[in-house]
């Protein structure tokens, strides 16, 4: 079971919103809005997946790899570097 489990609605609430951001950032493309206001869309819109993104890392990290270093063993190390990967592509991104 993923870790967000207990919070699956909330998040998939943001990222219906989310989506609505983006839809509506295709329309202001569509009605050729002023550039920096489509770019001020745009930083709002990554911020909120971002801050998702946090949250389920948070999730993860609670749940996912708490219960794997639990377990002992390889399957501990596995959870932490695939977190590991999964913060660096986010720092990246």
């Amino acid at each position: 079971m993923a870790g967000y489990h207990d919070n699956k609605q909330a998040v998939q609430a943001r990222l219906r919103r989310i989506e609505g951001q983006v839809r509506g950032i295709q329309g202001m493309v569509e009605r050729d809005t002023y550039c920096i206001d489509v770019l001020t869309q745009i930083a709002a819109a990554t911020k909120a997946l971002q801050s998702v993104a946090l949250e389920l890392m948070d999730e993860h990290l609670a749940h996912c790899v708490t219960d794997a270093i639990a377990e002992g063993g390889e399957t501990g190390r596995e959870k932490i570097a695939e977190a590991s990967a999964a913060i660096a592509r986010l720092v990246r991104s």
